[in-house]
């Protein structure tokens, strides 16, 4: 495979064309980290404030991949894809025109949906690659669209510089015109969607895509599972009324707004849990039994989803504060902060595929994956060290860069493993397994950025500007929480994971019975 991928024809075309678009996805959905501090210099924002734009950010992406998840297993990942990148271009320009702190977290929102692309190309890579191959596939999709966010922290200021003879935020004597590199962000999206279009199919000529008979609801075979499946889906309730309360804390949201918030979450869950109980009926009834080939565990989506909480919600958490920790940690200006924050999503280009290699040649993706979860969590708890007069000089700055990017190697190789393996569970629903595991990613992405925006008052005195101090030891101690959650997880992995059936296979589920008809 790696000897032809750069061909650039029949499936690698489809997976150069998909990952690209995961890309640009993830430069839009990331636009705001490298820009934070002018941002928040120019609306006046305080620490709580700006730090809830980062939770918003990754919001409404938790019930957004769960939706495009079905979508996609209905309409198929081209018309899904096209469509999303289209949209990604209307609350990058609402961003860029907003005038106070409410419209900025109204656009912060909408634009969290798009983080919802990631699921989409899944479907379609494991459409065009064989088992054997897809860790590897799902890898170069994976990591390669990722390093999104390691580009926009690495250009989007020196854009917002070149753009600056329009106008912008003057911060510091430097003149960044940050609206215009995020509107362009978006325009240059919603481009690429009608390119995606007309670029490429579902699936490779000759093969048929396979959809669900209902799309309402993850499909289970049996009723330990659907009942596994309803306590998985509290979380997601969970994570969103956390968002709710902490927008009603920095006063986005008055008394009413909150209890409407908190109504539309309950919605929310009523409708997942109803859908739910509407695919699955003929099964709850006893109406349907599924036969021993056909049925899947559950438990299997449960444990991907806990490590996509941990390598992949910690990544979004770490992507976010990055460039800001290393701003005030080392007292950098904004554009090499940025560039030494990337670092961390800069490995990406390497670190997603090789866990995919690892989970494909290492001849079993179970273990692979509890050892790279392990990996991670010491990773986070030796980037605990990183604080201020703990590595000094230009030689401090880059152990402590090392240190970022060793850590950063099992967190995204752990996202490939994840997703070597997420393809392999169920083909039919692959979409809504996608879904949910990505979104569990979210998940974890809110929860570790409600904890990073708390933990400076939790250890202060409680004022609005915690000193510089409580900020480091804050910094800290939200490494150590990543760190010893990564370690719980890859004991889960080593205990509860189970290898996919035919996980190094030349055919999908399904696919050689048919040849064989």
């Amino acid at each position: 495979m790696l000897g032809e991928l750069w061909s650039f024809q029949g499936r690698y075309r489809t997976l150069h064309l998909t990952w690209f678009a995961f890309f640009l996805t993830f430069v839009v959905w990331f636009n705001l980290a490298p820009l934070a501090t002018t941002v928040q210099a120019d609306f006046g924002l305080s620490v709580p404030q700006i730090r809830t734009l980062a939770i918003c950010n990754v919001a409404l992406t938790v019930p957004a991949r769960i939706l495009i998840g079905m979508l996609l297993d209905k309409f198929g990942p081209r018309i899904t894809y096209s469509t999303l990148l289209v949209y990604a271009a209307i609350p990058c320009l609402m961003f860029a025109a907003a005038q106070d702190f409410n419209h900025l977290v109204i656009a912060r929102l909408l634009l969290s949906i798009v983080g919802a692309g990631f699921v989409i190309g899944i479907r379609m890579v494991a459409e065009w690659f064989p088992p054997k191959e897809i860790g590897l596939a799902e890898g170069i999709y994976g990591g390669w669209g990722n390093f999104g966010s390691a580009f926009s922290a690495l250009t989007l200021v020196i854009v917002a510089g070149w753009l600056s003879f329009s106008g912008g935020a003057d911060i510091g004597g430097v003149v960044l015109n940050w609206r215009g590199a995020i509107a362009l962000t978006g325009i240059i999206a919603a481009v690429y969607g009608v390119i995606y279009f007309f670029s490429v199919s579902d699936t490779p000529p000759g093969k048929t895509y396979q959809k669900p008979a209902k799309t309402a609801g993850l499909e289970v075979t049996s009723m330990k599972d659907f009942w596994g499946l309803l306590g998985m889906n509290v979380p997601f309730a969970v994570i969103l009324v956390v968002l709710a309360w902490r927008l009603q804390k920095v006063k986005f949201l008055d008394a009413g707004g909150y209890t409407i918030a908190l109504l539309l979450v309950l919605a929310w869950f009523i409708f997942q849990t109803w859908g739910i109980i509407r695919t699955n009926r003929d099964l709850i009834s006893g109406a349907k039994s599924y036969p021993k080939e056909d049925r899947y565990d559950f438990k299997q989506v449960a444990v991907l989803e806990l490590t996509y909480i941990v390598n992949f919600g910690s990544e979004l958490a770490v992507v976010s504060m990055l460039p800001t920790f290393f701003e005030t940690t080392f007292a950098l200006p904004k554009a090499t902060a940025g560039i030494l924050a990337s670092a961390f999503a800069f490995v990406n280009l390497v670190a997603r595929p090789g866990g995919g290699l690892l989970s494909d040649r290492l001849g079993s993706r179970k273990n692979t994956m509890g050892f790279l979860t392990m990996g991670l969590g010491i990773g986070y708890l030796v980037m605990s060290l990183i604080k201020p007069g703990t590595f000094t000089g230009s030689a401090g700055i880059a152990v402590a860069v090392v240190l970022t990017m060793a850590c950063s190697f099992f967190v995204q190789a752990g996202e490939g493993a994840t997703f070597a393996m997420v393809p392999l569970v169920k083909r039919r629903v692959t979409g809504q397994i996608a879904g949910m595991v990505g979104a569990y990613g979210n998940v974890g992405a809110v929860a570790y950025l409600t904890i990073y925006s708390l933990l400076p008052l939790w250890m202060g005195d409680g004022s609005k500007d915690p000193s510089p101090a409580i900020v480091a030891a804050s910094n800290s101690a939200f490494f150590q929480v990543l760190g010893i959650a990564g370690l719980i997880v890859g004991f889960l992995c080593y205990f509860f994971l189970r290898e996919p059936k035919g996980s190094f296979a030349e055919e999908h589920e399904g696919e050689a019975a048919l040849a064989q008809v």
